[in-house]
């Protein structure tokens, strides 16, 4: 019986993990310049935990098991739960700001399709601690950091913000009820991911009055900040919301990413407890989901019986982010950095011990060093060299029997010169 990989889930052959330690190890480096601590936590939850946090509902869009004591637990779909537990329990010792990043493996129940996967890797960052919006200018700033650093630019991926805090002021001044609210938001999470017909349909189970709905479609189609004070009128909660994203806008120009940025009033993000700006950045085809998403959640931490602390953060998954960048042909370097320095060969069998000391000084030295194990001629040594891609190869022949000279081999260009041992070493 022939056993397959699970359906949603990757088998990452040495080519895919190459792929996988490039956007990893880039998330790694970009956090901590950027002054973010990693953190980590279990793989499984219990279940109660995320169904606090997003209700019954959830149990059936996560991988959830019962223990051999009767507990329910959950392989985690996201981590930010977790960052929430592991905040409140030491809540009075971390120092403030609380800036944290992971890079969990998650897994989620759900139907695969291109760029969303059961089994997958997501890079979050998280301020806590912070109430002004520069800590939500700081973490696009991040994600736009890492996007710039993986070889993309404003021509292939749009930061597209909005404000929840905004829509929540604006919907009560129309007259929607707050009850109401989580239906209508995610009904406009769906607008550009449904056709035309579908989100009005949508709309109208979430908004009975006709004049109400007219107002939201009105307002979905604003284009900028300035023609949004005309819906505002002298409300004092729509108006604060927008003066917050012009101060959100100003600091972005200061970072210097203006140019990746826009306003977007149907950015809403569909989970619950975003109570500020939100934001989802895509790559500009818009053929796919959304690259990365996040925004402020000032209740998460006293939704799990913490203190109301201000916080803000994203999530970039990696399966989307690999399709965007495997399309750029941004992977194309990635063999050349992580190929084999060099292969050392022997010309005969009584020179191996020398070999592979060689390839022991190499290695300690910090260098990607391989040899055969099998030796043989040395014609078929350099034919592994060759097909292992190494950059050069180091020949231990005559010259070291008689001069104590090895020979070094440029496998691209074919160049080849003797150096003395003690001398090459020397300089490495």
């Amino acid at each position: 019986m022939e056993i397959q990989s699970v359906k949603g889930t990757r088998d990452f052959y040495p080519e895919d993990m190459a792929k996988r330690n490039f956007i990893a190890d880039l998330w790694k480096e970009v956090s901590l310049r950027n002054g973010f601590a990693e953190f980590d936590g279990p793989i499984f939850e219990y279940l109660a935990m995320y169904q606090q946090k997003s209700g019954e509902e959830i149990s059936s869009q996560l991988f959830a098991f019962e223990d051999r004591g009767g507990r329910m637990l959950a392989i985690r779909p996201e981590i930010t739960p977790t960052l929430a537990r592991m905040v409140n329990q030491r809540i009075n010792t971390l120092p403030r700001p609380i800036k944290w990043f992971s890079v969990p493996r998650l897994c989620r129940a759900e139907r695969p399709q291109k760029g969303r996967l059961r089994e997958f890797f997501q890079w979050n960052i998280d301020i806590i601690g912070v109430d002004d919006c520069l800590a939500d200018a700081e973490v696009i700033f991040c994600a736009v950091d890492y996007l710039m650093q993986a070889g993309l630019t404003s021509d292939d991926v749009v930061v597209r913000i909005s404000s929840r805090r905004l829509i929540a002021a604006l919907l009560e001044y129309f007259g929607i009820e707050k009850e109401g609210l989580e239906k209508v938001y995610s009904a406009l999470d769906k607008k550009s991911k449904v056709p035309a017909e579908v989100f009005e349909k949508m709309l109208a189970e979430a908004i009975g009055d006709a004049n109400k709905r007219q107002k939201v479609l009105e307002l979905m189609s604003v284009g900028s900040l300035t023609q949004l004070e005309s819906f505002a009128g002298e409300d004092k909660n729509a108006k604060d919301a927008i003066e917050e994203l012009k101060r959100l806008f100003n600091y972005l120009n200061i970072m210097g990413i203006t140019e990746f940025c826009r306003f977007d009033i149907s950015i809403v993000r569909g989970l619950a407890y975003y109570t500020g700006v939100v934001f989802e950045i895509y790559d500009k085809s818009e053929q796919l989901r959304a690259i990365c998403g996040g925004g402020r959640y000032d209740n998460l931490l006293a939704d799990f019986g913490g203190p109301k602390i201000s916080a803000t953060g994203m999530g970039m998954g990696d399966c989307v982010l690999g399709i965007v960048l495997e399309e750029r042909g941004l992977f194309k370097n990635i063999s050349e950095k992580n190929k084999i320095e060099y292969f050392v060969t022997y010309a005969d069998e009584a020179l191996k011990s020398e070999a592979l000391k060689m390839v022991a000084s190499l290695r300690r030295v910090g260098k990607r060093t391989d040899f055969s194990y099998k030796g043989g001629a040395l014609g078929k040594q350099l034919k592994q060299a060759s097909a292992v891609n190494a950059a050069m190869c180091i020949i231990v022949g005559d010259e070291f029997t008689q001069k104590k000279q090895i020979v070094i081999k440029n496998m691209g260009s074919g160049e080849q010169s003797s150096v003395d041992v003690s001398d090459f070493l020397g300089r490495l």
